[in-house]
């Protein structure tokens, strides 16, 4: 299916960002798959004519990140984590639990194309371990129970609001779009650093510890 001419358009905005046009190449991955929820032959081509490189290189860097996904992904997809702290704490558990309700494993997409799922090797979560992330939003502190609720919540299209950050959940397109660089004026919205995230710093001032000053070009 072609892209429409507006998303031409959009990725020349991006390229204007850039010094150097090839450097666009990230957002832009981004942006051509917040229109069909995943990187296309289409969406590659369009790179590589936009920024004068060939569909092989543009490819090299879509199948690189995880990111970006070869499939179509779900309305919503789902990455369960499952590295030491979130493994030793369910998340284990937590992506049978998913499997087996979706009837579906890592990569692979429901067939009313509601659901994806991932299996995350890290959500930089840790303090909120076992962590589960829908379109790259937070949900913390899960159990198979609570996260086989979220995945029926999603799959009904009444996502429950994230843990963190924005006051209601959008759809992979939609963050695909955001990450393109297209602000959604949602940055601010919802809790962002908790207090399990901000306790090393309130044990650091009860302590009265303090960082060392930034080194100045004299002190070097």
């Amino acid at each position: 299916m072609a892209l429409p001419e507006k998303t031409r358009l959009e990725a020349r905005e991006i390229i204007a960002r850039y010094p150097q046009p090839r450097s666009a190449l990230l957002p832009m991955l981004h942006l051509v798959q917040s229109e069909e929820g995943y990187v296309s032959p289409e969406g590659i081509a369009l790179c590589a004519e936009e920024l004068n490189l060939t569909k092989a290189e543009v490819g090299a860097v879509a199948t690189f990140y995880t990111m970006y996904r070869r499939r179509p992904a779900g309305e919503y997809h789902v990455g369960i984590c499952t590295n030491t702290l979130c493994a030793v704490l369910g998340g284990d558990a937590i992506m049978a639990t998913v499997k087996d309700q979706l009837g579906i494993g890592h990569n692979e997409t429901t067939e009313d194309g509601k659901i994806s799922l991932e299996h995350v090797e890290c959500n930089a979560a840790c303090d909120y371990a076992p962590v589960v992330m829908v379109n790259w939003e937070f949900y913390d502190n899960q159990t198979p129970t609570s996260t086989r609720e979220l995945v029926d919540a999603c799959r009904a299209g009444s996502p429950p609001p994230p843990t963190r950050g924005p006051s209601s959940l959008c759809t992979f397109k939609q963050a695909s779009r955001v990450l393109a660089g297209f602000n959604d004026g949602r940055a601010n919205e919802g809790l962002q650093a908790g207090p399990p995230t901000l306790l090393g710093l309130e044990i650091a001032k009860q302590r009265g510890d303090d960082a060392p000053a930034y080194p100045t070009n004299q002190d070097a």
